[in-house]
């Protein structure tokens, strides 16, 4: 059974190491965010890194989710002190889990302050693609999903949740789709 992969990024107004009142907010939100997602229903699993630094993505060992990647728009740090970058790479098991999961409860609340945190770009800030049960999707994936994303239309193999697509290449809307 297909499962569906989601990347996540956005340019953060100030470092991940800022030692501000906003950047700590974040943190503390992203923390909260993140382990209520990892109990959501349809919720499989995300990439991590194996030491777990926080503020350290670039270098870091992510196993079989693959070399950290960005798109080609981002043009902050890459160091643990200067990287001003959000990403998240996530599997799950359908569409409304991971609907749900993104625009309900404390991650709805953290979207509501996004602008808050984070740049506008002009650019997708996420992008969903299917893929064959047992695969693990790569940085680099979400990276070339997002950036074909953002240069053409939703397509059944780079979309967004307000214009998606079933495993099928169907279009779709993610909150109609069953777990």
């Amino acid at each position: 059974m297909p499962q569906l992969a989601l990347y996540t990024f956005g340019v953060l107004k100030a470092p991940l190491a800022d030692p501000s009142p906003l950047t700590r907010e974040f943190y503390a939100a992203g923390e909260a965010v993140y382990g209520t997602i990892g109990r959501h229903p349809g919720y499989l699993a995300r990439a991590e890194p194996a030491e777990g630094d926080r503020g350290v993505l670039f270098g870091a060992d992510w196993g079989p989710w693959g070399q950290f990647a960005v798109p080609a728009w981002y043009d902050k740090g890459r160091t643990a002190d200067t990287t001003a970058l959000a990403a998240t790479l996530s599997l799950w098991t359908g569409l409304r889990p991971a609907y749900d999961a993104v625009y309900t409860g404390l991650h709805r609340g953290a979207l509501n302050r996004r602008h808050d945190w984070f740049e506008r770009t002009g650019h997708p800030g996420h992008v969903l693609w299917w893929i064959p049960e047992g695969t693990v999707p790569t940085w680099q994936d979400g990276v070339s999903r997002l950036e074909s994303l953002h240069d053409r239309c939703p397509a059944p193999d780079a979309f967004a949740f307000h214009r998606a697509f079933t495993p099928e290449g169907t279009a779709t809307r993610a909150g109609d789709q069953a777990g």
